[in-house]
Formats: structure tokens, C-alpha cells, sequence
């Protein structure tokens, strides 16, 4: 029997350790059965090492978790490919800070030490996340799971890399990246976040060379740079410098010349329409130094101190304490023509946390433009499929307009890149150190002393070979033939380009083929309110506690109902205890059939089943196993989700289980036998739908209500035929429901006591309705409380109430049950309050002060509630319009 209550608490350990001591995990590998068996793989987006799941993995990996159960019960050889990322930063990070609370730094052990160190740590306490990802209930292949840095997949970025540079696609060059001077590395755009500041634009007056008393003014947030400057843009339409390009203006405190360019990055519109140009420490400026020949000075050191091509002023002072110095010289010189309060965006480096600069620096960088190209085509020509498709327009701007990757970072955590130097900086790139000494041997002719490029490679290089090398690539292993390219990677918009891309370009240069068939991009996990969850916030929700608090079977089910394509999930805790209450309403409908003598029947055939009722739900049931199909193949999550949700909660538990209470609580006979043995039945095909959402709560009960061979996991979802619907009957039921509802909400709107039963007159029904209503008197009778049903004929009985149904006009007297007088006012008084409510909203979204300045989310929430209390008002007006 049953409990009476469903834990999720108790159950969810015990049957995922069940779950993969059984290996229910496991894919066929080289030995599975493809004409019977056809492979369906996805790898996992390996989270960082240092992580813990937050809720954008809750939602990214229930996701996957629904496909990959999905395809697992329809006889799929299924693969989820696990595994974790070295997270080169984040991870030395966290052990450099374990080292300062020692009093040491990583420079006191040494590279090979503090290396050493990592991979203690990594062992130890890295890894948290697969334990969470367990608690979610993801059905990875756990002893497949692969690290970025393991052997096999170090083999692979290295004979990348190798590869790479002798196809002169990777290279070294001076170019600008985002370095983080307190971490002294280089760090990708993904690491590098938009910060609001309330700052200051500063107009310096830049005096004209031959031309006393004649300034160019140029406007700017960072006048610490100035002092790298090497020329002025001026806009080749901009009247008013036409006769100045070419010539030359002095740079301040330094004395440089500096030559005015005509430029249409110069923007006429903005400030006084002249740009100073700092081609070594603005993005902008470096391309258009380029496109000029400009000179490019870097004026800065690895921790964005004033370096010695500065003037010696200024050398060695902090960038922020040099601004404050270079402002106030060029005050007490008069060249500060105004100073304006100026609100702008500064990047700061998400680890560091302090601003970044754009440095000139040397590095390693890859070729990503040819890289591009063949994944461009595989996108257009369909190879590879962006769901929602508008995704494929932001990944074609991206690659379309593709910068020199920088693959190189100042860390010691990480891929160390190949590359050896000899005495003279003369660079070897082979794949043993064996090859590297006879290249260096064969160059100098004599034994030299090589040394490795202390760099390591950036974490996306390994990361974008992970559908490659999880599979065993750069071997021909029976798993990369078997697996790749995979059915469908899940993942965020954020990381289209660094890591959808780059997995693009390398699948196609080195295997010939695209990495995945399907790219599904999820939104954003936003709070209750649509904002977006930050620390500063304290918005922040934690899916562990939640799934503590609800089980993971609600948190689940919530995020996959909510994850309509190309709209960001907006997550309410209330939601979430309503999706438990989902788990327990199946659990109580489960519990309902056991007590009631609802077991499974091996020769059950529902196509046969006799009664309306059980008509009805079988065809029911077929209709809503194919919508979650299709939702699910669409991947139409939410609507799958909704689904089931309805057709679980709405049609069977609160109608079925309604409809059958009189047969099953009644005598024996062939219609009480057939009702136990379709409710069983429906049962099994629910657990089985609902499995992919909720995978705890239907394991349970499929192995509690009934004597089955194996675990639900591994059973076949529900494909039953069209033969499963009955028309005649659906339409008979349906009627059935509609006149139950309308019953029931007119009963509601006026008070009629719960227990007072009510007469029904039908005037104007046809003879199929009246032939209908004959058929189904008990059961509407019983759940509509009705004590009798007639036709109308003659006056209306006084104190009635009316309402359609179809073509028949169903009267309800209720003068002998409620105060009709009473009703009316009470419901005119309500309609009148929600007026004027919805005067005052309306007023308010007709403000726009309001709607100006408040957040958009603010905004969004206030004509909800406006629609909302609209909807409510009509409902009283239409139960008053009934007297």
C-alpha cells in the first residue's frame, strides 16, 4: 500500500544510487544494436571544476535530462556525455587564495609545485557540481565523465595546436586584448563585465602646431591615456576640420606631435566631433590606427602603472592616481575647456574585479576568420540547426565579422602552450620534445637550450574540442564513429560565439563534420519579477534549497513549463510548491486506484474497453501522448510540460477519478472490472509521460503499483494508435464537463451552500443533448448536485438563473437556496470596486513618468495585474447579466 504522503526527501537518494548501480545510465557503446538501437547523444556544457549549480544549470540540464530520458524510452542507444572544465582562472584562483591564507603565493612554490597543489585540490574538493547535477536527477554516463585536462584530452589540444600553427592558423602577434592588472593576464569578452559608473567627461584643449592660440578640443572619460596618444579623427564630412586634416596638434605635457586624420569612425554628433586616437588602449582607435599607420604606444605596465614611454613625471604611478596628476598639470596650464558629470559604462574583469585595460601586448592567436567560414556554411546549409532559428542571425554576425582569436593567457593553471624558443626567440612547434630538439638541432646545427612559452591556452581552445575528445578523438575509437556528430547540444545565448562557435570551427576542420545536429538556446532564469538574479540584488535563488524544500521533481517540472522558446523563465518559489503539489495530486490519484482495486492487466486492450467514460479517457490519453510528443520534438518544453500537466491534474484526477468514483465504490460487474483495469492502465501511460519531467516521483510509483520487469527509466514511452479515439464518445464527455462547469461555476458566483442540491430545466436542447443527458443523468447529477432534471417548459420558475451551454439554455431556480436580492448587490458592489482599480491602473500605464523610468519588468507586472483584475470583472458582470 501506498503512504499517504509523498517525500521527495526519502525517495530521491535511494532511487538514483538504484538508478546507476543498475547502469540505466549507460549507452550501448561499439556493441549496441543500430538498426534497433540508433544512437542519440548530447555532451554536456562541462561546468567549471570550481563550480556549484546555480539556476541557470537547473534549468540548462533539466533540459538535457527531459531529451535524453525522452530518447532513452524510445529505444534509443542514448549517450549523455559528462565531464568537467579545467576553468583556468576561476580554478587558480580559488588555490592561490588557499596559499595567501598560508602566507604564500604561488611564486614561492613554483610552477611545478603550485601545479601539483591544483590537482591535490581537484581531487580533494573539486567536482561539488556532479554530486548537485546528481540531486537534479541528470542521467548522465558517469563513468564516462571527462576532464579537460586528462591525458587524453591534453593529447588532443596539443596535436590541435601543433596542427594549427603548421597550417599558418596560429600565430603570435601585437595586438590589443582585455587585460586584468590585478590577475596580469589577458581574458576573454566572456569574462568581462559592463559596469554602470558615475564619472566625469573630461574637454582638453589640444593646441594646433604654427597656429598661436588656436586649440582642437577633444573629449574623454580616461585622460590617464592621453599620454599615449598619436593622432586626432576628425569625420571626412565634418566642415569644420576639413582644412585641419593633415596637419598636426601637440599632445599636452608630453609635446608629440600628432597628426589629424580624416576617419568615419569620428562621430560629429558626439562631443566636439574630434576623437584623440590611443591605438595601444582603446579597441577603436587600434583599428583605426591600423587603417592610418599610426603609431602605437603603450604607455601602461602589466599593473596598469604609467610605464617609461611616458614622461618621467609620471612613471610608476598607478593609472588612477596619474589621472588625478595629469589633470591637475593640465589645469594649471588652462587647457581643461570643461569638466561634464557623465554617466558611462567601465568593464571590469568578473574575477579580478577591477577595471580592465585594453593593452597592447604580444600573444598567441588563432585565425578565426578562415576558421569560420566552412561553419558558417554548415549553418546555412542547414547541417547544423539553431532552435529557436532567430539564434542563427546572431551567429552569423558574430563569425561574419570574426576578430584574431587570442588563445594565449597568463596563467599557470592550464593546457601549456607547445611552443618552444631557442637562443635567438626562433620558435618550435612539434609534438614531442624529442621532435622539438631535432627541429632546433637541424636549425642551429649544434644542441641549443630550448625553453617552453610559459603560457597556458585559453580555456575555450579545450572546450571547443569537447564533442571531439570526450568521444576519444584524435583516435578512431568505436565512440566518436558511433556518436559524432551528436543529436543536440543545450546551451545559453551568451556563449554562442565562444563556445558554440569555436566547437563549429574545430569539428569541421578536423573531423570534416559538424559537432551536433541541433543547437537548442535556453533564456535566462529571471526571479518572480523578471529581473535578472544578482548578488547585489539578494535575488538570488538557490535550486539546492529548493530542491530540498520542494524536491527536485517540482523544480524540475516548473523550470520545463516555463521555458517557452525565446522568452526568459520567470521563477517563483510559488510556482515551484504548486508543481509539488502536482507530484502529490498524481501520488493521492495513484494511491486512489490502489485502494480501489486498480491493477494492471497483462491482456488489457484499450482499444476494446466498452464504457463512455473509459472511452473517453483513452482517447484522451492518445491525444495528450501525442501533443507531449510533438512539444517535446519541438522542442516546445513549456508546452509539452503544460501538457501534461493538464491532461494529468484536469482530465484525469479531477475528472476521471470523479467519473469513476460511482463504478469503482460500487457493486461488482463488468463495468466496475473495466474501470479498475483502464484506470491502471492510464496510471502506467502517465508515468510514463511524466517521467522525463518528473523522474523521481514516477520511478516510485512504478515500481509500488505493480509487479513490473525493471525500472521505469528504461521502459518504452507510450506510441498507442489512432485506434484509441472515440469521437462519439470524447464529444459525449466533453458535453458532460462543460455542463458540470458551468453548473458548478454558477453555484460559486451566487453562494449556493456546497451541500444544497438545485433542480436543472433545459430549454431549447436538442434530441441529441436530451438523449445525452439521459445517458449521463448520474454522473451529472452527482457532481453538479443536482436533485433533479427536466426539460422547461411554461414561465420560469422565480429566482432563477440561466446560462447557455451549447444550444440549450440551462435555468437553475435558486430562490428556495440563496438571497437573490443580497447576490445582486454583493456583485455589484464588486464589479464597482474592481472599476475603479482598474481606473487607477490604467492611469497609471497611461503615465509616462511611469512607464519611462520604471523597469521594464515593473512595468510588465503592473498590465498583468490590469489584465487580470479586467478578466475577474467580467466574470461578475457575466454572473450578474444571469439574474
Amino acid at each position: 500500500m501506498l503512504d499517504k504522503t509523498f517525500i521527495p526527501s526519502d525517495v530521491e537518494g535511494r532511487l538514483y544510487r538504484e538508478w546507476e548501480q543498475s547502469g540505466a545510465f549507460s549507452c550501448g557503446g561499439a556493441t549496441a544494436d543500430a538498426s534497433n538501437h540508433p544512437p542519440y547523444s548530447i555532451v554536456i556544457p562541462p561546468p567549471n571544476v570550481t563550480g556549484s549549480l546555480h539556476m541557470g544549470h537547473a534549468l540548462n540540464n533539466t533540459l538535457q535530462d527531459i531529451m535524453i530520458r525522452l530518447q532513452r524510452m524510445r529505444g534509443h542507444d542514448v549517450l549523455w556525455q559528462p565531464g568537467m572544465d579545467h576553468a583556468g582562472i576561476a580554478t587558480q584562483m580559488v588555490v592561490e587564495r588557499m596559499l595567501e591564507a598560508e602566507g604564500k603565493t604561488r611564486q614561492d612554490l613554483g610552477r611545478e609545485k603550485f601545479i601539483e597543489r591544483v590537482w591535490e585540490w581537484k581531487e580533494e574538493s573539486g567536482g561539488t557540481i556532479t554530486g548537485q547535477l546528481r540531486r537534479l536527477g541528470a542521467s548522465c554516463d558517469w563513468p564516462r565523465e571527462r576532464f579537460t585536462m586528462d591525458e587524453g584530452l591534453s593529447k588532443a589540444v596539443h596535436k590541435v595546436f601543433v596542427e594549427l600553427y603548421k597550417q599558418d592558423l596560429i600565430y603570435k602577434d601585437k595586438r590589443l586584448v582585455n587585460w586584468d592588472p590585478k590577475l596580469k593576464t589577458a581574458i576573454s569578452d566572456l569574462e568581462v563585465q559592463q559596469t554602470e559608473v558615475a564619472g566625469h567627461l573630461w574637454h582638453i584643449n589640444y593646441p594646433l602646431e604654427d597656429d598661436d592660440g588656436r586649440f582642437i578640443t577633444v573629449a574623454t572619460t580616461r585622460p590617464e591615456t592621453m599620454l599615449g596618444d598619436t593622432a586626432i579623427a576628425v569625420h571626412p564630412d565634418d566642415d569644420r576640420y576639413k582644412d585641419l586634416v593633415g596637419k598636426y596638434a601637440i599632445l599636452p605635457l608630453v609635446g608629440r606631435r600628432l597628426i589629424i586624420v580624416a576617419d568615419a569612425y569620428a562621430d560629429p554628433e558626439q562631443g566636439s566631433g574630434a576623437v584623440k586616437m590611443t591605438p595601444a588602449h582603446d579597441f577603436n582607435d587600434f583599428e583605426v590606427g591600423r587603417r592610418h599607420g599610426l603609431e602605437m604606444i603603450n604607455v601602461l605596465d602589466e599593473e596598469a602603472r604609467i610605464n617609461e614611454n611616458a614622461p618621467a613625471a609620471y612613471q610608476g604611478l598607478d593609472r588612477f592616481v596619474a589621472r588625478e596628476k595629469i589633470l591637475a598639470d593640465l589645469d594649471a596650464q588652462g587647457l581643461i575647456a570643461r569638466i561634464d558629470d557623465h554617466t558611462h559604462m567601465v568593464p571590469y574583469g568578473d574575477r579580478g574585479n577591477v577595471p580592465i585595460e585594453p593593452w597592447l601586448t604580444e600573444q598567441w592567436y588563432a585565425d578565426a576568420e578562415t576558421l569560420a567560414k566552412p561553419a558558417i556554411e554548415a549553418v546555412r546549409s542547414g547541417r547544423t540547426k539553431f532552435v529557436p532559428e532567430m539564434w542563427e542571425k546572431t551567429y552569423f554576425e558574430w563569425m561574419e565579422n570574426i576578430q584574431p582569436w587570442c588563445i594565449s593567457r597568463q596563467l599557470w593553471w592550464g593546457h601549456q602552450i607547445p611552443a618552444w624558443y631557442g637562443p635567438d626567440g626562433e620558435i618550435f612547434v612539434e609534438m614531442t620534445f624529442a621532435e622539438v630538439e631535432a627541429a632546433a638541432l637541424a636549425h642551429y646545427g649544434e644542441a641549443v637550450e630550448l625553453r617552453q612559452d610559459e603560457d597556458v591556452l585559453d580555456t575555450w581552445f579545450s572546450s571547443g574540442l569537447w564533442p571531439l575528445t570526450t568521444l576519444g578523438w584524435p583516435d578512431k575509437t568505436p565512440e566518436l564513429e558511433r556518436y559524432y556528430p551528436t543529436s543536440l547540444l543545450v546551451t545559453g545565448f551568451d556563449i554562442i560565439f565562444f563556445w558554440v562557435a569555436r566547437m563549429m570551427m574545430f569539428g569541421l576542420h578536423f573531423h570534416g563534420e559538424v559537432p551536433f545536429d541541433t543547437v537548442y538556446i535556453h533564456a535566462l532564469v529571471r526571479d518572480a519579477k523578471g529581473q535578472k538574479m544578482s548578488k547585489s540584488k539578494g535575488n538570488i535563488i538557490d535550486p539546492l534549497e529548493l530542491i530540498e524544500k520542494y524536491g527536485a521533481d517540482a523544480l524540475r517540472f516548473t523550470l520545463a513549463s516555463q521555458a517557452a522558446q525565446g522568452r526568459d523563465v520567470k521563477l517563483s518559489e510559488q510556482r515551484i510548491e504548486g508543481n509539488r503539489n502536482f507530484a502529490t495530486k498524481l501520488w493521492n490519484a495513484a494511491r486512489f486506484c490502489e485502494m480501489n482495486g486498480c491493477a494492471l492487466q497483462a491482456d488489457f486492450d484499450p482499444a476494446a474497453v466498452k464504457g463512455t467514460v473509459n472511452q473517453w479517457l483513452v482517447g484522451q490519453l492518445k491525444v495528450a501522448q501525442d501533443r507531449i510528443s510533438a512539444g517535446l520534438d519541438g522542442y516546445r518544453f513549456n508546452e509539452a510540460a503544460n501538457d501534461a500537466y493538464h491532461f494529468v491534474w484536469g482530465t484525469f484526477c479531477d475528472w476521471y477519478v470523479e467519473f469513476s468514483k460511482p463504478v469503482l465504490q460500487g457493486p461488482d460487474g463488468p463495468a466496475k472490472v473495466e474501470t479498475q483495469a483502464t484506470a491502471a492502465w492510464a496510471i502506467d501511460a502517465i508515468l510514463r509521460l511524466l517521467h522525463p519531467f518528473m523522474p523521481f516521483v514516477t520511478e516510485e510509483l512504478w515500481g509500488r503499483t505493480a509487479a513490473r520487469e525493471g525500472m521505469l527509466v528504461r521502459a518504452d514511452w507510450p506510441n498507442h494508435g489512432d485506434d484509441l479515439i472515440n469521437n462519439e464518445a470524447a464529444e459525449e464527455i466533453e458535453w458532460v464537463i462543460r455542463m458540470v462547469s458551468e453548473i458548478r461555476s454558477i453555484r460559486a458566483e451566487m453562494n449556493v451552500p456546497p451541500g444544497a442540491k438545485i433542480p436543472l430545466y433545459l430549454g431549447g436542447a436538442s434530441g441529441e443533448t436530451l438523449a445525452r443527458l439521459e445517458r449521463q443523468r448520474d454522473l451529472i447529477t452527482t457532481l453538479a448536485r443536482i436533485s433533479e432534471t427536466a426539460e422547461q417548459s411554461g414561465d420560469l420558475p422565480p429566482g432563477s438563473v440561466q446560462t447557455v451551454v451549447d444550444e440549450a439554455t440551462l435555468v437553475l431556480p435558486l430562490a428556495d437556496v440563496v438571497d437573490l436580492d443580497q447576490e445582486r448587490q454583493r456583485l455589484g458592489k464588486a464589479v464597482a470596486k474592481l472599476d475603479g482599480q482598474i481606473s487607477g491602473m490604467e492611469k497609471k500605464l497611461a503615465n509616462k513618468g511611469f512607464t519611462d523610468k520604471a523597469p521594464v519588468e515593473v512595468v510588465e507586472t503592473q498590465r498583468e495585474r490590469l489584465a487580470e483584475t479586467e478578466r475577474t470583472r467580467e466574470k461578475l458582470r457575466d454572473a450578474l447579466s444571469r439574474f
